[in-house]
């Protein structure tokens, strides 16, 4: 199966890595750091000839965990085994946390070509343990659950318990067997729908951040991936029935959305006010986690922040701001010391004194009419963001998440104190409206 519209699933993608495509903001061909990127309905018996094209080296190790060895890493292994010795590490219900990091980068000491398989954790640990000393690997992707595959980041809980994402390196070859894929529980595939639907409201929150703080936006990572969005969208409930050309339209908006870190440098585009409060609840949730994925978490907190930024762009007047207020003491309570420490500096950093804030009211009142028309261009109604969640079988509730309320409701709350990026949490809560909104989301 190709993709009907363009004639290839990785039509663009192609033209992007061939350095064909001219990037409208620049004026120049694209440059972003991969070999080869391969989206295709089945790739069996095709890894030996993918891996060697990239000439990682002559000794493989595959890394992968239970689940996806049984889906792909085990196949990968054996057709590997044709072009020279083959290692498995098969990692055990590993996370992205900095533990897992050294303990991999003690198994991987000695690893020629690192092979991962897997999404979200295994291709996280494998890009920043080999990002460290910068030797280049590949990934096979075994559901369409995240879009880190393509990004040259990596999310990763510190030491203290902070989860952020760090600079790494992007993987030089990313396979795709989308018979695979679509196989997968579709929860997985749920949560790489969750991660996509943020667009809008991250959208929404930068380019409000350009024009009333003078903060950079870049328009480019958008407009690779409109069209495929559109596309996806369409097909959402086919996700639920292992559709394998809805999860190839994943996968394209996936990449594509990882592709434009290549061209700006920073993840705003597909990461504001919404992964805040994911990040807060993968922190601070501890025993109340319900072991949910990031993108199902991104999912509900997407239509959380369409709910705040449509009812507060609403209205025909703006908000007032005023002096940020900061509780040291409550963050500590809340975070645990090193963590409130990490989160206050980050917190200061865009917070509001009276002089910045009666600034940042004057400028919102002066731009208000016409900064209300350029965000709802951006805007998708929340109704529809629910509709197109929940044909996924993803969640549209805290209770449906498993996320006690109360908690859920904290997150909606404190969670923009964990990193300087501002969105419309900010301006909620300098504006005394936010706990008030909080409460009825849970």
């Amino acid at each position: 199966m190709t993709n009907p519209a363009a004639g290839s699933w990785t039509a663009l993608i192609d033209d992007i890595l061939d350095g064909r495509w001219t990037n409208p903001e620049t004026g120049e061909k694209a440059v972003v750091p991969y070999d080869r990127i391969v989206i295709e309905e089945s790739l069996d018996g095709r890894a030996a000839d993918l891996v060697s094209e990239l000439d990682l080296g002559e000794r493989f190790t595959v890394v992968a965990d239970a689940a996806t060895y049984d889906a792909l890493g085990q196949r990968v292994a054996r057709e590997l085994k044709t072009l020279g010795p083959v290692d498995v590490v098969i990692l055990d219900h590993p996370h992205a946390d900095m533990a897992n990091v050294e303990s991999l980068a003690v198994k991987l000491a000695d690893a020629d070509a690192v092979v991962a398989v897997g999404s979200g954790t295994i291709n996280d640990l494998c890009k920043f343990v080999t990002g460290r000393n910068e030797r280049r690997y590949c990934v096979f992707g075994t559901a369409g659950s995240m879009n880190g595959y393509t990004s040259t980041t990596a999310s990763i809980t510190l030491e203290s318990g902070l989860k952020v994402s760090l600079p790494s390196h992007a993987p030089s070859g990313f396979f795709v067997d989308l018979g695979v894929s679509a196989a997968a529980p579709t929860y997985l595939s749920a949560a790489g729908f969750g991660d996509c639907l943020c667009r809008s409201v991250a959208q929404i929150d930068w380019w409000m951040s350009h024009r009333l703080l003078g903060t950079a936006y870049h328009q480019v990572p958008f407009l690779i991936q409109e069209k495929d969005e559109a596309a996806l969208n369409q097909r959402a409930g086919n996700l639920a029935e292992h559709d394998i050309e809805a999860n190839g339209y994943l996968y394209r908006v996936l990449t594509l959305c990882g592709l434009g870190i290549s061209f700006t440098g920073v993840s705003n585009h597909g990461s504001m006010g919404e992964h805040q409060i994911s990040h807060y609840i993968d922190c601070f949730a501890g025993e109340r986690h319900p072991g949910t994925l990031h993108g199902t978490q991104v999912g509900l907190a997407s239509l959380t922040m369409a709910r705040l930024q449509q009812a507060m762009l609403a209205s025909d007047k703006p908000p007032v701001v005023k002096a940020t207020k900061i509780d040291p003491d409550d963050m500590v309570r809340r975070m645990g010391p090193a963590v409130a420490a990490q989160c206050l500096d980050e917190l200061k950093k865009k917070a509001f004194d009276e002089t910045a804030a009666a600034a940042f009211n004057e400028r919102l009142q002066e731009l208000w009419p016409t900064l209300r028309q350029e965000l709802k261009q951006f805007m998708v109604p929340v109704d529809e963001m629910q509709r197109l969640l929940k044909s996924t079988g993803g969640p549209i509730s805290a209770a449906e998440l498993g996320t006690p309320a109360d908690f859920y409701r904290e997150a909606v709350v404190h969670c923009r104190e964990m990193r300087n990026r501002f969105s419309f949490l900010d301006i909620a809560a300098d504006a005394g409206m936010l706990e008030d909104f909080a409460r009825g989301e849970a």
